[in-house]
């Protein structure tokens, strides 16, 4: 019985980290083509929930699309209603995993699982050659998944099949309203504990197709599960800005807003999912009294059942987004409610790490150095959201209240060097090797090239006052550029924060970042040339394309001080 039971969590284990390596190698090959996708697919709310669903199919889990957007609205990227939008799509696009859940149990002798260790084969040898070792991490975490679920089917059968495990759900499935709730509960509950609600769609599978809960229960699994899945995006909100906490309540309130729905009318609900699932060509869940039915209605309604459950999961789904879509706006009102901005928000940034008052020595004063200037490099980038602001501003308003913020990063820049400068002066007090006094002028230019980086924001501010206050307006092609040019820094921005992140022992080359650089100079002489030409052929006026240029050489040379700051990680370890 305990080989069972530790090989029961043995198969739990792999499926959850069969699952978690599929997402991370699907996310790896979809890199920034994914953000982009995001980026763009955001015109209305339509192609909002389109774009949920395909990113969520591609990596195979709504959590990770859901974090994905509380960062892009952290930092500014994506409006509130954009994002709730989107976060419906992501709840249609996990039905998917749901659908290749069902087709692992298969029917007859052939299933998924089948050829699941075959697969690790052909992951081995693709993460073997380097060009495809996130397809060959994408192919292990299909296979190990299908494996572990495949163990986690028949242990739990060796494990629960006896009368007094039968007996004791039985008598959990009989008190009506009630019981609905349990195993609401027991959705939400193991969904939260593993945070995954595929992992609890599967074993409510597990339970239903092996005849341990009927599909009343298992529809009542669905439904917590779905509440239990929003915690994850309100914990990754904690520590981010309003409008990220915001979207990680509408979240909750959009699947609290489902299941209130299901449950105020169970009785027609389960019935449509039953003639959707006979429309499908297999036995009505719902209708098919099982007792009574004939060995071969029994046998069709056993293997049916995990497609019964992928069926209820998509149009429970389905139905609360076809509802709430037209109501966005006013979730949009209600989640403001919940969380209110406290008077007009200023963001402020304080140092973690480091303190003046209480100077540690050697190279504990020099990590906690090294600590603070990743932490200043984060709050670098989050510049760059407004900047993009700035530049798309549709109006004189909007563009105004970029503008400030970029006004007030410079100033935040400027205190943070200034505050860890003073730091490093008194950590050089103490005796330190040479090593340790060649880091120190390593980290006081890093932080120089970074209070640069905050003077470039506000020096395109500038720029754009002009632009304003001589009444130019950008072209559409140019906006498209400039954007272009913005998301080539954040791809600097992030070669650089993974380079100030690793460890100096781990840390071989910056190509990444010489990549990053290259690729915005290429752009910058591309623009260059293009822009003559088009003074040439009057396209826009010279004024106007004087300042569009102006801040492409803004943008060029934040490049150079990002660049600047990888070298200046990688010299510190060739001394």
């Amino acid at each position: 019985m305990l080989l069972q039971i530790l090989t029961l969590l043995g198969s739990l284990a792999m499926f959850l980290y069969g699952m978690s390596l599929m997402s991370g190698g699907l996310q790896k090959m979809a890199g920034n083509r994914m953000r982009t996708f995001m980026a763009k697919m955001t015109s209305n709310y339509f192609t909002c929930i389109l774009t949920g669903i395909v990113v969520t199919a591609m990596v195979q889990s709504s959590t990770a699309t859901t974090l994905l957007i509380v960062s892009f609205v952290n930092a500014g990227l994506l409006a509130l209603g954009s994002a709730i939008a989107v976060i419906m799509g992501a709840n249609i696009g996990t039905t998917v995993t749901a659908w290749i859940f069902a087709l692992s149990f298969g029917g007859g002798s052939w299933s998924i699982g089948t050829i699941a260790i075959p697969l690790m084969f052909v992951a081995f040898l693709c993460m073997s050659i380097k060009k495809y070792a996130n397809l060959g991490e994408f192919i292990m975490g299909f296979g190990l998944l299908f494996l572990g679920l495949s163990i986690l089917k028949e242990t739990s059968t060796l494990l629960l099949d006896n009368d007094g495990v039968r007996t004791f759900l039985a008598s959990l499935s009989g008190h009506g309203i009630l019981s609905i709730f349990l195993f609401m509960l027991a959705g939400a509950v193991i969904t939260l504990m593993l945070q995954s609600s595929a992992t609890a769609t599967a074993i409510t599978m597990v339970l239903v197709a092996q005849g341990y809960i009927p599909f009343t229960m298992a529809t009542a699994m669905v439904l917590g599960s779905n509440l239990g899945t929003t915690i994850t995006s309100n914990i990754a909100a904690a520590v981010a800005n309003v409008s990220a906490k915001r979207t990680a309540r509408a979240h909750f309130l959009f699947n609290l807003f489902g299941v209130i729905l299901a449950l105020a009318v169970f009785k027609p609900f389960l019935s449509l999912v039953g003639y959707t699932v006979q429309a499908l060509g297999f036995p009505n869940p719902v209708a098919v009294d099982f007792a009574s039915a004939d060995a071969a209605t029994q046998e069709a309604l056993v293997a049916s059942l995990p497609y019964s459950v992928a069926v209820l999961h998509t149009v429970f789904n389905v139905i609360t987004t076809l509802i709430l879509v037209w109501f966005i706006p006013q979730l949009v009102k209600v989640v403001t409610w919940m969380v209110p901005s406290k008077g007009e928000e200023k963001e402020t940034h304080r140092l973690k790490y480091i303190g003046v008052g209480n100077i540690a020595t050697g190279d504990l004063a020099l990590n906690s150095a090294k600590m603070e200037v990743v932490e200043f490099g984060s709050l670098c980038r989050r510049d760059l959201a407004y900047i993009r602001k700035a530049v798309n501003a549709a109006n004189w308003n909007e563009f105004n209240e970029a503008d400030q913020k970029l006004a007030h990063y410079e100033e935040v820049t400027d205190n943070v060097e200034r505050e860890i400068a003073t730091y490093l002066r008194e950590v050089s007090k103490n005796e330190l090797s040479r090593a340790g006094m060649a880091r120190v002028r390593e980290l006081y230019r890093i932080i120089g090239e970074m209070e640069s980086l905050g003077d470039s924001g506000e020096n395109i501010g500038k720029i754009l006052i002009r632009v304003w206050e001589h009444d130019c307006k950008f072209t559409e092609n140019m906006l498209e550029r400039l954007n272009k040019m913005i998301d080539l820094v954040d791809d600097a921005y992030a070669a650089m924060d993974l380079n100030l992140s690793t460890p100096i022992v781990e840390l071989s080359d910056i190509r990444n970042a010489e990549e990053a650089e290259n690729a915005i100079n290429v752009y910058r002489d591309l623009l260059r040339g293009e822009h003559l030409s088009n003074i040439e052929k009057a396209s826009y006026p010279y004024e106007t394309g004087s300042f569009y240029m102006d801040v492409i050489n803004c943008l060029e040379k934040m490049g150079d001080f990002i660049i600047n700051i990888s070298q200046s990680v990688l010299e510190a370890k060739v001394v």
